[in-house]
Parts: structure tokens; C-alpha cells; sequence
């Protein structure tokens, strides 16, 4: 079993930042693939970006440029989500979600807010 806890999520202005973190902990395999979902009251869940454990990257077209994802250089089973030049359209509840061994595992989710 995997646990995973989000934290880094509130409000923010429009051009703001935010950092979200993402630990993993439990049965911890070393080939695995995490990412960072989100999701809009109705709308469907949307993968934003995700980090495997050799290091590769992709991201939704959405938010190239400004979110990078990248594993915490102190504990390698924590991932970061640092998004820039937020816009309010990233409003969201962003989810951390770990695939390994034929499973995955989602976190809690943490709202993201950003307004003026």
C-alpha cells in the first residue's frame, strides 16, 4: 500500500506562484511514474504533468513553460509541481496519483485558487 499527502495549494493572484508537494510513502517500489492531475467541478480529471523514475517529463501543452515537475533532491519519493504565471484558469483540485507495480494511488487532492 502507498500513501500519499499533497500540501502547497490556496489562493493566489493571476502571475502568482505556487509550490505543490507530493510524498509518497508505504511500499515504495524503485520503477514507478508520478504525476499531478487536476480537476474542475464537472469537467473531467486532466493529467498536467508526471515524472517517472528515471527522470523523464511530459506536460499538457496548458502548461509548458510555466509548471515544472521534479522530484525532491532530500527525499527522492517526493515529487514537486512549482507552477508559475498562474492564470484562472488553472483553478483546480490538483491530485498527486502513483504508478507502480500495476497500481496506482491517489492523494487526497488540494484546492488551487487563482483570483484577484
Amino acid at each position: 500500500q502507498v500513501q500519499l499527502v499533497e500540501t502547497g495549494g490556496g489562493l493566489v493572484q493571476p502571475g502568482g506562484s505556487l509550490r505543490l508537494s507530493c510524498a509518497a510513502s508505504g511500499t515504495i517500489f524503485s520503477i514507478y511514474t508520478m504525476s499531478w492531475y487536476r480537476q474542475v467541478s464537472g469537467k473531467q480529471r486532466e493529467l498536467v504533468a508526471r515524472i517517472d523514475n528515471n527522470g523523464f517529463v511530459n506536460y499538457v501543452d496548458s502548461v509548458k513553460g510555466r509548471f515544472t515537475i521534479s522530484r525532491d533532491n532530500a527525499n527522492k519519493n517526493t515529487v514537486i509541481l512549482q507552477m508559475n504565471s498562474l492564470n484562472p484558469e488553472d483553478t483546480a483540485v490538483y491530485y498527486c496519483k502513483r504508478d507502480q507495480a500495476g497500481r496506482s494511488y491517489w492523494g487526497q487532492g488540494t484546492q488551487v485558487t487563482v483570483s484577484s
